[in-house]
Parts: C-alpha cells; structure tokens; sequence
C-alpha cells in the first residue's frame, strides 16, 4: 500500500458526501426526523412511536435516495401511500410530498446552519489529487451541488454523480452499485482499480455488489462491525487515518 492507506492498483477514488465529507448526516437527520413526527403525529395521534434518529435513519434512510427513503421506513410501520409524482407539493402526503417536505426542511437548514467539512476528509482527498489520482463525489443526494459549494468542495472532484444526475441517466441508487459504477467510468477506470468511501450501509452494499478494488468503511454512527459485515475492507473513524496508517 502506498501512503494513502490504498491498494497499488487503485488509481480513482469514489467518495460518498453525507457522513463522509460533510457534516450534514446530522442535518439530513434532522430534517428527516422532523418530517416523519409531523406526518405520524397527524396519522396516528399523539401516542405515536416517533422516528428513531439512530436506528431508523440508519436502517431505512441513509444512503438511499430521498424517495427509496420514504417507502423503506414507511413499509417498516406497514404505511403504504401513493406514490405522487416527483413535484408533489410538500404538503401532499404522498411517497414524493413526504420526500419534498423533507427536502425543504433540509435546505432551509443549509441555508441558515451553512455547511462544515471533515478536516480529516479535506486533508486526505487533497493528499489523493497530490498523489495523481482522480476523485468523483457520489451522492443519493439532489443538493450535492449546493453542500459542496457551501463547504468549499467543489473544486476537489472531477467528476459529481448525484441524485439530479442519477434520475437523468435512470441509474438506481444504493444499495445498487449503478452511482458508483457510473462514476468510475466518467473517471475512465474500471471497478477494480477504484476505491469507494462510505458511512452507510447501502453504501457498503453498493460497493461489496460492484466489485470495486477497496471498500472504505467510514466509521461515524458507531457502527464499525455492521460497516465490515457490509462489506469493508476496512473501517476507519477519520479518513486521515488512512494517512497516518500508510506513513
């Protein structure tokens, strides 16, 4: 391995956004959570069991694009609603209006909390582009363009595939490998010569079925053993450890 804590043969880094180069896991938590206690409050009345911050937005949420979200956690309190159509209004409780309420909330939060980048993160994909290798943002999210520029990313990746990008090239989102694979090849490389970042577990999925030449397990939730059972390769809390390790 050289200093980047990476396999020779790995010429591309693939890194997901939320949890790993921002802090905005927290932010799309919250917005979640809010939304979810406010169509269940209505639903069920005030002695409804609230959405779970930690187990439910790890299991059903993360990762996953905003409306593969809403039918996951949704199914799992057996609620079935209609579809709607991509521009539900976020007052329409439908698959999409729950979805869009909770993107409202999210770019609210944005806009009045700002953006913070992982140091750690920083440091490690400035030391990949000073290494020659080339590095793609994949992102369930339809905001990455706008979390990017708030952090001041935007100039540290070669390639964005993101959930505007995604649904114009209809490629399914994680646990499906299509994000990944689809940016690897805007990159020119194949899977086997990239690297892929991740802090969820249908992130870990993605990677494992896509057959990429390392998985990285980003550590941020506590979840180090289900991360490897996932599929990492290996598990880190900060990505400057992959640093400090191939010193």
């Amino acid at each position: 391995m050289r200093k980047l804590g990476l396999p020779e043969v790995v010429r591309a880094c693939l890194f997901d956004m939320d949890g790993v180069l921002t802090k905005t896991a927290e932010v799309h938590d919250k917005a979640w959570k809010e939304t979810f206690d406010e169509f269940l409050r209505r639903r069920e009345g005030p002695g409804f069991r609230p959405f779970d911050a930690v187990a439910d937005y790890d299991e059903y949420v993360d990762g996953r694009p905003r409306a593969d979200g809403v039918r996951a956690f949704l199914a799992s309190r057996g609620i079935d609603l209609p579809e709607g159509d991509d521009d539900s209004p976020p007052e329409l409780d439908t698959v999409h209006g729950l979805g869009n309420r909770k993107n409202a909330l999210l770019l609210e939060k944005i806009r009045t909390e700002g953006v913070e980048a992982y140091p750690g993160s920083v440091r490690y994909v400035e030391a990949v582009r000073a290494a020659g290798l080339s590095t793609a943002v994949v992102s369930s999210s339809a905001n990455a363009h706008d979390v990017l520029t708030s952090a001041g990313l935007q100039a540290l990746f070669d390639v964005r595939i993101d959930g505007v990008v995604a649904a114009e090239r209809r490629l399914p989102g994680k646990p499906h490998p299509d994000t990944f694979l689809a940016a690897a090849h805007d990159l020119g490389v194949e899977p086997g010569a990239a690297a892929v970042f991740e802090d969820a577990l249908a992130g870990m999925d993605a990677g494992r079925s896509g057959h990429f030449g390392y998985v990285v397990g980003v550590n941020r939730a506590g979840q180090a053993d289900a991360l490897r059972e996932h599929g990492a390769d290996i598990v880190v809390g900060d990505l400057v450890e992959l640093l400090e390790a191939g010193m």
